[in-house]
């Protein structure tokens, strides 16, 4: 059984805890850092898993079996904000008065760019093969096309393996898959928090595997690997390369595996963050253990096409997870359309990238700026589409109850974020919030915002100032948030 030791490794991300709090409202963006250290000791050993769902699962229905009242359990508890925002979506013709999403991580400000590129006409091809059963681990043409795409990007030492990709339908169904093909039921993966919520719900409902995150004592549960996001949501860190090697080397040491999620790699849009994939060091500590993951959801703007793809040296690992794919692949007509992006390699450098960064930091800088003006915390990074936020001071008390409910009037007024309880913050009162939308809805929602804080909720009318911000901010390539504000 392992057991987390204390004085060789790497401690995992951590929210900021009371003791560090007292500059905390004197400081905005990187005034945080000290606060959102990657490296604070491991001193007391706690176990802040995500426990056992069965013993609160419950449900009313005598038409489920246990999986299934688990199954619904996630769906109800986490799902509500999401559900809730589809059944009143903001449209600015058809429904003004709707709910607008500042909480789901994607990115709506290049759709012009993409639609064009998809619907030109060496995209569209049928033949037999592309209709037919593929191999599970994805058509050979793509995946030859994704390790390329994968070397280049990744800055690889060597040229990537084909043989060594799978592809499936989004990095939710990679991490399920790998949970379930790595883990004994019950058993579990470290995690830096606050991390991305989902992932629980990933690792669970197939593989019955669960996250530990920040400490872990010797409770009876068994950590058979780490899971790392890089860049990391929520709080857009970006690992170094030594700290990448010191997790790596650190896995190897205790035998865990290691499942790195690359997810928002294109996504860096500050230059000065020095972006390093795991696959660009020179000889990894235990290749057999380290698998790679990324999917275009995050940085091309598809989160609707569901296309992701591991990366791994493991050749049991990848063709347990290939045995998944028939129940998680691709069509062949979407396995086409990928390889034909991937490798415009002309259309991503000089067209897409360049924009799509060039609208990301704006839409940041405006966010930002509306923060500050309110005089409000934040971590922000140059990578990813969230902001850190910290509203403590608008809780009453600092419980869990008083984030929900401060949740609940964002939501109320229209606007849904994601409170810090569904990443595993450790402190109530902190946000997610997702900037990468077009400048009016962005306008509008900080808008609402700024009311709940105020004390004025209410839905406002569609206010002339955000639209005449969305007119002001076009390009030729099409809509942008406003750069300066």
């Amino acid at each position: 059984m392992f057991t987390l030791p204390q004085k060789e490794s790497k401690a995992p991300t951590t929210c900021p805890g009371p003791a560090s709090t007292q500059d905390l409202d004197s400081n905005h963006g990187d005034g945080l850092e000290r606060e959102c250290s990657r490296k604070p000791d491991w001193k007391l050993p706690e176990f802040c898993g995500v426990g056992d769902p069965t013993a609160t699962a419950s449900s009313d229905s005598s038409h489920l079996s246990s999986r299934g009242s688990i199954i619904k359990w996630f769906w109800d508890s986490a799902e509500e904000g999401y559900r809730t925002y589809h059944m009143d979506e903001y449209d600015e013709d058809k429904n003004p008065s709707g709910i607008i999403n500042m909480g789901t991580s994607e990115n709506k400000l290049c759709f012009d760019l993409l639609s064009r590129r998809l619907s030109q006409s060496d995209m569209l091809r049928v033949e037999p093969s592309l209709l037919q059963y593929p191999d599970w681990r994805g058509h050979l043409f793509l995946r030859e096309e994704v390790a390329r795409f994968l070397s280049f990007y990744c800055k690889s030492p060597a040229p990537l393996k084909p043989e060594n990709v799978v592809v499936l339908n989004g990095c939710a169904s990679l991490f399920s898959a790998l949970a379930t093909v790595l883990c004994e039921v019950g058993e579990a993966f470290l995690i830096p928090a606050p991390y991305y919520g989902a992932i629980t719900q990933h690792v669970y409902l197939y593989g019955g595997v669960r996250l530990v995150c920040v400490y872990l004592d010797s409770e009876g549960v068994k950590v058979k690997g780490l899971i790392l996001i890089n860049p990391q949501n929520p709080l857009g860190d970006i690992y170094s390369p030594g700290e990448l090697r010191d997790y790596l080397e650190f896995a190897k040491r205790h035998k865990l595996h290691v499942m790195v999620d690359e997810v928002y790699m294109l996504s860096v849009f500050e230059k000065s963050a020095g972006y390093h994939s795991v696959l660009s060091l020179e000889g990894l500590p235990d290749p057999q253990r380290t698998h790679v993951m990324w999917a275009t959801s995050k940085d091309f703007g598809m989160s609707g096409l569901r296309f992701g793809t591991l990366y791994t040296e493991n050749r049991d690992v990848a063709t347990a997870v290939a045995s998944l794919c028939r129940y998680h692949g691709l069509s062949g007509l979407v396995q086409y359309q990928m390889a034909q992006l991937l490798r415009d390699r002309d259309w991503i450098n000089q067209v897409y990238l360049p924009e799509n960064h060039a609208r990301l930091k704006a839409a940041h800088t405006y966010v930002a700026g509306e923060l500050r003006a309110l005089g409000i915390p934040f971590l922000g990074r140059g990578a990813g589409f969230f902001i850190w936020v910290d509203l403590r001071k608008y809780l009453p008390e600092a419980t869990f109850k008083e984030e929900m409910l401060l949740w609940r009037r964002f939501l109320d007024n229209k606007v849904l974020l994601s409170c810090g309880k569904a990443f595993q913050c450790k402190e109530p009162g902190w946000f997610r919030l997702v900037f990468s939308d077009k400048a009016h809805r962005l306008c509008l929602g900080m808008q609402r915002v700024r009311q709940v804080l105020e004390g004025k909720s209410q839905v406002p009318d569609d206010p002339a100032s955000c639209q005449s911000q969305e007119s002001g901010n076009q390009r030729s390539g099409g809509e942008t948030p406003p750069a300066v504000l």
